[in-house]
């Protein structure tokens, strides 16, 4: 880049901090990082796909980009080798973002021209870090050709194509990891060496220790039974159902525990209620925040259901969705629950009308899948995360539905269940397995999603909790 397109991208850049050009198909993950970076003093724009990034790259020079991987259209890897062939752009730091920590995945980012490789989950301060590194020690176009690295790795060959400077950024950043997992291995080889010291004393203290744990572990197996039993207390009753509607579910947890339920009601004569909600992490600490979700999402006055409320008269009132949402973020902040949050899409369903009142907390999207044939239609609605940022005020979605009309919430669990080739089932493939199950009763549709999700996840099965609600409105003729 010459001196005067160097002036002219400071020029249209806003003062204060370094252009970052996020590409990031996950719009949840994309505001997350881009609240952390303005919150640095940064300017952000942000592409859903490497395509559209680099489009924004070519428009305005950025100063640094940073990408996933894992995208639609043009993956991380096709996005960075085309910004480091353009020659105005060659010099960008660029580093790559993925939940891979496969060696091969390192060479990918290497032979694509990456100068940083971050794996998810990382601490904003690490990744702000490495931005600072990279910025300190701006890339220069080198006058020789790039050399040709030829690099043997479970049992291939790669013949890669990297710049000095490109292949040294990329190897401290693998190093730093290395680091980073070494001292924590460090850290349990001397924790083993002491209880190992400790165990030797005697074969009888062993003996006993054995017992002891034997007794430990039948005690915590009976207390996660138990919490389990709480989860699905959280569920639908056997015999719930519901006036002018049909409603089927199906809830599969990765482990004992879960972060997932759902459940649906009715909340008077008229309305029925009906929610999905995902709270972060997965285990013990995921499954005790959705327990304690639960306790507020009840239909009935209480001093802590937040539903339903007593009204001037005496009488019941149901609160709107949104209100409930907002209520919701009040009573949990992420600090108070290790820095869990939890999404959710909750809905209030007038039976005799089928109109739908909805709210959604960082949700995946409510499907509809309309009686007269018609195609189905994704219908999102923009929210954080509930108990991720303070303060907020939440937005209600509202949906007419006509006879016959079928609606599905779902948890993340479902689109992006992978394969063993690590690909995600996505919306599409979604779509087109309730495209192809709408003649079925609802029952049979619901079941054949689950199917289909669990035979993508073979030979591994789902690594996440997976919760599917469906609904058909067929109101009463009379």
């Amino acid at each position: 880049m010459d001196a005067s397109s160097e002036a002219a991208t400071a020029e249209a850049r806003p003062s204060g901090g370094v252009d970052v050009l996020i590409a990031e198909d996950s719009r949840m993950q994309a505001k997350m990082l881009e609240r952390r970076l303005v919150a640095a003093g940064h300017t952000v724009r942000w592409a859903e796909n490497g395509s559209d990034a680099l489009v924004l790259a070519r428009q305005r020079r950025p100063d640094i980009v940073i990408s996933d991987i894992e995208m639609p259209v043009m993956t991380g890897y096709e996005f960075c080798k085309s910004l480091k062939s353009d020659p105005s752009l060659r010099t960008v730091p660029f580093i790559l973002l993925s939940t891979l920590a496969d060696p091969i995945d390192i060479i990918r980012g290497l032979d694509a021209g990456a100068d940083n490789y971050v794996t998810k989950p990382y601490e904003p301060e690490y990744l702000l870090g490495r931005m600072e590194s990279l910025l300190a020690t701006p890339l220069q176009v080198e006058d020789e050709a790039e050399s040709v690295l030829e690099v043997k790795l479970a049992g291939q060959t790669f013949r890669v194509r990297a710049g000095r400077q490109q292949a040294l950024n990329l190897l401290v950043s693998t190093f730093e990891n290395a680091v980073a997992k070494n001292r924590e291995l460090i850290v349990a080889n001397q924790d083993l060496s002491i209880a190992r010291d400790s165990l030797q004393k005697s074969n009888s203290e062993l003996r006993e220790l054995n017992e002891e744990i034997s007794r430990i572990n039948a005690h915590m197996v009976r207390d996660l039974e138990a919490a389990a039993r709480v989860q699905r207390s959280l569920l639908p009753a056997e015999d719930m159902t519901l006036p002018s509607a049909n409603v089927a579910w199906r809830y599969v947890p990765c482990q004992g525990l879960a972060g997932d339920f759902l459940n649906f009601f009715p909340l008077d004569e008229e309305h029925a209620g009906l929610f999905v909600v995902d709270v972060s992490g997965h285990g013990v600490p995921s499954s005790l925040m959705a327990v304690t979700v639960g306790r507020f999402l009840v239909p009935k006055v209480s001093d802590s259901a937040v539903l339903v409320r007593q009204g001037p008269d005496g009488r019941p009132v149901i609160v709107p969705p949104a209100e409930v949402a907002t209520q919701l973020n009040r009573l949990f902040q992420a600090d108070e629950f290790s820095g869990l949050y939890f999404t959710m899409l909750y809905a209030v369903l007038h039976l005799p009308t089928g109109r739908l009142d909805y709210v959604s907390g960082g949700h995946p999207a409510l499907v509809r899948v309309p009686g007269d044939g018609a195609d189905l239609e994704f219908h999102a609605a923009e929210g954080f995360p509930i108990a991720f940022v303070p303060e907020i005020e939440y937005a209600q979605q509202s949906l007419q539905l006509s006879p016959g009309d079928r609606i599905y919430f779902y948890s993340d669990g479902v689109p992006e269940a992978m394969d063993a080739e690590k690909n995600p089932y996505g919306d599409e493939a979604m779509a087109a397995c309730m495209r192809a199950a709408r003649d079925l009763p609802l029952e049979e549709s619901v079941a054949s999603l689950l199917a289909a999700v669990e035979t993508w996840c073979q030979p591994n099965g789902p690594l996440d909790d997976i919760s599917i609600l469906g609904l058909e409105w067929r109101p009463s003729s009379g």
